[in-house]
């Protein structure tokens, strides 16, 4: 079915959201902006084109723009009263705009924020060649009312089309069709004509260079990071095929991955047509592509069918974690695939130590009205919904699931599902074929109760028991360097050093750091498993790869245990707040606000 036929909204209550779609909901948006890097803002105009069922007033999300004028119809039109509501802490500002019963256009001039929470400005000295600015955007989760005036809703869909002016010497790309090579104005034209969320909105502006991997994948990089980033993501193209392999065909044109400098908060976010990555997967042994693997099942489970509210987070992240093991599974094998699931299991079970095993933010289906959606990003959503489907295929086997995951996606292809929504078309498409298994699976245990049911199965490893093994001999005295570990993956290294004792002295680590170099590793899943034990120890020798780790990778994952270790040690606070404090300025606001509270706002 054609994207324009299909319904782009979900009549589900949003809790973060000031929209009333169910009265007027804007289903394609022509933007047009200017980049003003001096300033830190983006100027222009948010034209939108509506389904109105006779309403007299539209309400659109805002956090911090300045409103300089509304028009009602394109460009040229008639001037609106519009007011701006009370600042929330969490949801912004109501817009509020005075319409007609038949108005079908609304054309909003306005300016961000220098300091608008989506838009990272980044300095040269910031950027992996030091020589350009850089920006770049994150909208997930309701940050993308910071930088345009939206229905900022995940159950909310419209196409786009866009005009940004970046200087001359830097490329501009958004999650739309893109070009390939920067051209003499700086003028750049885009076009998505997919219906999309406001979430998936995104811009990134920089000294940008492209190499085509195959006919419908690329890299886009700075010119020092292009090669490596090249080499690391050659397999992009078979999984793309692999992805298609298992769950119906890309719908999206084009796929193709944005290297971002280090200051991104998160792995990666899955901008249709343009995932962003963080730099912190190039590895140098394509080892951490399975971040890549994730960002592309987004394709489907999340871009193609969205969860309707934050509430049903995991319909998003529990597909895709599910999906992107298979796909890893595909391209390397079940051994690899199994490291991941253990890895993730042993990732959930601390969430939900962390979290309190009876905290209703351990159900899969959340209550985040009045909060931060960004609260529910954690392992709950991630890989307890995965557990759910790994559940699923241990009781009724993979073809059965199979079929099922794929009519999932095809039937609500550019449609959002809520979870009470999934719930009844689970039971109706699969687990009403199978007698019994609704009380096997224990579905209710899952959504709506904490912890996790008692009828998941158990998950392992080959190679990492294999792992266990080698700590186990260097614990009864074996010498490090005499372990067997030359064919080791970064999981194998990332799971030995989980595994090690809490309390290791001094010489215990320097052991290991002379036969194993983790100090010095380039490999930021390794270096971050391995700070943890140097912060508990005071090992000097880490200290200035920690202070380059801390003030030069703002990924949220890696900083947020590392802070905490710091916090936890005697005197950590006082180191903490020093590094926070250079730090800062090359994190995301995403990831401010969370420090901003963990370590304190310098």
């Amino acid at each position: 079915m054609p994207a324009s036929t299909i319904s782009p909204m979900h009549t589900t209550p949003d809790p973060h959201s000031y929209a009333r779609p169910t009265e007027v909901s804007v289903h394609h948006l022509a933007l047009d902006l200017a980049v003003d890097f001096t300033a830190r803002l983006l100027r222009g105009t948010a034209t939108w084109q509506l389904r109105n069922s006779g309403a007299t007033e539209l309400l659109l999300d805002a956090r911090e723009l300045q409103i300089e004028a509304v028009l009602l119809g394109g460009p040229a039109g008639e001037p609106t009263t519009f007011e701006l509501g009370t600042m929330d802490a969490v949801l912004g500002q109501p817009l509020r705009i005075a319409i007609h019963p038949d108005t079908a256009t609304v054309t909003i001039r306005y300016q961000t924020a220098p300091g608008a929470a989506a838009l990272q400005w980044l300095s040269p000295e910031q950027t992996a060649g030091r020589q350009y600015p850089f920006l770049f955007t994150q909208s997930q989760a309701i940050l993308a009312r910071t930088w345009i005036p939206c229905q900022d809703s995940p159950g909310i869909r419209f196409t786009y089309e866009a005009r940004v002016q970046a200087p001359v010497e830097l490329l501009a790309l958004m999650s739309a069709s893109n070009p390939q090579k920067r051209n003499t104005t700086g003028e750049y034209h885009f076009r998505m004509d997919q219906p999309i969320p406001a979430y998936l909105m995104a811009l990134a502006i920089g000294d940008l260079e492209f190499t085509p991997l195959s006919a419908r994948t690329g890299i886009y990089a700075e010119p020092i990071t292009l090669p490596v980033a090249t080499n690391e993501f050659e397999d992009l193209e078979k999984m793309v095929s692999a992805a298609e392999d298992l769950y119906g065909p890309y719908r999206w044109d084009r796929y193709d991955l944005l290297v971002l400098p280090p200051s991104f908060p998160f792995g990666g976010m899955e901008n249709p047509r343009l995932t962003f990555v963080t730099p912190t997967i190039l590895a140098g042994d394509r080892s951490l592509t399975s971040l890549v693997a994730h960002e592309l099942a987004h394709s489907w489970s999340g871009n193609l069918v969205t969860n309707a509210t934050w509430n049903d987070f995991w319909l998003n992240e529990g597909f895709t974690v599910y999906f992107e093991r298979r796909i890893m599974e595909k391209l390397y094998g079940r051994p690899y695939a199994d490291m991941l699931q253990v890895l993730g299991h042993s990732a959930l079970l601390h969430t939900v130590e962390e979290l309190g095993a009876t905290s209703p933010d351990t159900h899969l289906h959340l209550n985040l009205a009045g909060r931060d959606p960004d609260e529910g990003l954690n392992e709950i959503a991630y890989e307890k919904g995965d557990y759910l489907l790994l559940t699923l295929e241990h009781l009724v086997g993979r073809p059965a699931l199979d079929t099922f995951i794929k009519e999932y996606f095809a039937r609500h292809s550019f449609q959002s599902m809520d979870t009470a929504s999934f719930v009844a078309y689970l039971r109706r498409e699969l687990l009403d074929k199978h007698p019994g298994l609704e009380e096997q699976v224990q579905l209710g245990a899952w959504i709506n109760r904490p912890g996790i049911p008692a009828v998941a199965p158990p998950v392992g490893s080959a190679r990492f028991d294999a792992v266990e093994d080698a700590l186990q001999n260097w614990q009864q005295g074996t010498p490090a360097r005499v372990l067997n570990t030359d064919e080791w993956s970064s999981h194998e290294w990332v799971h030995f050093l989980h595994g090690l004792p809490k309390a290791m002295t001094t010489p215990q680590l320097t052991e290991l750091d002379a036969a194993f170099g983790f100090t010095l590793s380039g490999n930021a899943e390794i270096l971050a498993a391995w700070f943890p034990h140097t912060i508990a120890a005071g090992y000097s020798p880490a200290y200035e790869a920690l202070h380059q780790f801390l003030t030069h990778v703002g990924r949220r994952k890696f900083l947020v245990p590392l802070y905490k270790a710091l916090l936890a040690t005697p005197g950590g606070a006082a180191r903490a707040r020093q590094l926070y404090a250079e730090a800062r300025p090359n994190y995301h606001s995403v990831a401010t606000s969370t420090f901003d509270v963990l370590v304190g706002k310098p």
